[in-house]
């Protein structure tokens, strides 16, 4: 596994182009100001023994160093095993609700919407956890398997979209049973189901589900997202609103009291999530109370450092820039790259 520790030293190559640009305005300068004094080609003569070519071989020596120099302090390295360790945390599924009712916008900027981002900043704050993502409206699956890659889990949650499951419903209890098998055999590790949905339109086999969950000991959370007032669901791309077969427009309300029922039945804690950031506190307070013990992750260690190649490339580029003189030199003057 190839991989930088320090990559933001790459942002040095940015130079590259500027320092290019700037050479040759200084070029054209230099000529402009020559022609003043009379013409190239006659001074040219006058001056037999400066090179045209070597200045600017010698620039280009420079610039590839300077873009070496950035790859360099980024410090390349090569991983040259996968091993397993052990690190202390807590194990965590999240089953987002993607039905086409969480696109409504009593939450801003929509419930899904909101629901994504508290998801996301739930990510950032794991330490040495495990993370997975299930989605589900009227099925649900696998959006991410249990992992402590926080990466792909935030790489996976932004593709997440009401479009992945045709079939339109509110499926909890699929969701939840799909979660309560996700998790890792460890044992001793806290485990917990945090149930992001607007609980509209539910089907059964929610108690069993999570009397399964609970069984296993995990715990099931609940955020409920949305008003309980209602709120109409826009169509994408029109300023519509989605309406039932008579024409009259859809209200979606957030189911407050299935909620706290499911969330009393999983020994978890329901959380009303609005435009605030209440809901993003209490759930991590949550998860930082649970039991943590050793995880057991797949990670690249051993880490080589790569450096010592690129450090002796630009020492001998160094090296030709300060041999390659800006005058021609007589001895070179059979080679036509360095007697012009």
């Amino acid at each position: 596994m190839f991989r930088f520790e320090e990559p933001a030293y790459l942002y040095l190559l940015l130079l590259l182009p500027l320092v290019t640009a700037l050479y040759y305005y200084s070029n054209y300068r230099k000529k402009k100001s020559i022609r003043k004094f009379g013409d190239p080609s006659l001074l040219a003569q006058l001056m037999p023994d400066v090179s045209r070519r070597r200045p600017e071989i010698k620039f280009w020596l420079m610039l590839v160093c300077l873009g070496l120099l950035s790859v360099l302090l980024a410090r390349p390295q090569f991983g040259s095993k996968l091993e397993t360790v052990k690190r202390s945390g807590v194990e965590v599924m999240i089953a987002l609700d993607i039905s086409n009712s969480m696109l409504a916008q009593d939450v801003q900027p929509s419930r899904l919407k909101k629901a994504k981002m508290l998801v996301s900043r739930l990510v950032d704050e794991l330490d040495n956890d495990k993370v997975g993502i299930i989605v589900f409206a009227g099925d649900a699956f696998t959006q991410l398997p249990i992992t402590s890659d926080y990466i792909s889990a935030k790489m996976f949650l932004e593709s997440i979209t009401p479009s992945l499951i045709r079939k339109q419903g509110t499926a909890i209890g699929a969701a939840i049973n799909l979660a309560t098998h996700s998790f890792t055999s460890q044992e001793g590790v806290g485990r917990a189901i945090i149930l992001i949905t607007d609980g509209e339109n539910h089907e059964d086999g929610i108690k069993e589900a999570v009397k399964k969950a609970v069984d296993k000991g995990i715990k099931v959370h609940v955020l409920g997202i949305g008003s309980p007032d209602g709120s109409p669901i826009p169509m994408e791309s029109t300023n519509d609103f989605r309406r039932d077969r008579d024409g009259n427009v859809i209200v979606t309300r957030l189911n407050e009291k299935m909620c706290k029922e499911i969330a009393k039945s999983g020994n978890g804690i329901y959380i009303h999530v609005d435009n605030t950031n209440s809901a993003q506190k209490a759930i991590n307070q949550e998860i930082n109370k649970m039991a943590k013990a050793d995880v057991e992750s797949k990670v690249y260690t051993e880490f080589d450092e790569q450096f010592q190649a690129i450090a002796w490339l630009i020492l001998i580029l160094l090296l030709c820039e300060v041999l390659i003189l800006d005058r021609k030199n007589p001895l070179f003057k059979n080679f036509r790259l360095f007697s012009k």
